[in-house]
């Protein structure tokens, strides 16, 4: 099942690239156009936005942090 949802983009200008970023969803992507970069944005959106399907079981693992007292 699938819908469609809006979402709000900021975009911005750096350099040669446009810039959008979701502001509802920390994602963001790039363009040589404000309209590349929002079309490129639709679509991390939309890949971020599927749930994964595993093929395989994931590998747990321990990963250990050393952390400095405040």
């Amino acid at each position: 099942m699938s819908e469609n949802r809006t979402f709000t983009a900021s975009v911005w200008r750096e350099g040669r690239w446009y810039v959008a970023q979701c502001l509802e969803v920390d994602v963001a992507s790039q363009g040589s156009s404000e309209s590349a970069a929002l079309k490129n944005l639709a679509d991390a959106l939309a890949l971020h936005l599927t749930p994964p399907v595993a093929t395989e079981a994931p590998k747990l693992r321990p990963v250990e942090v050393k952390v400095r007292a405040a």
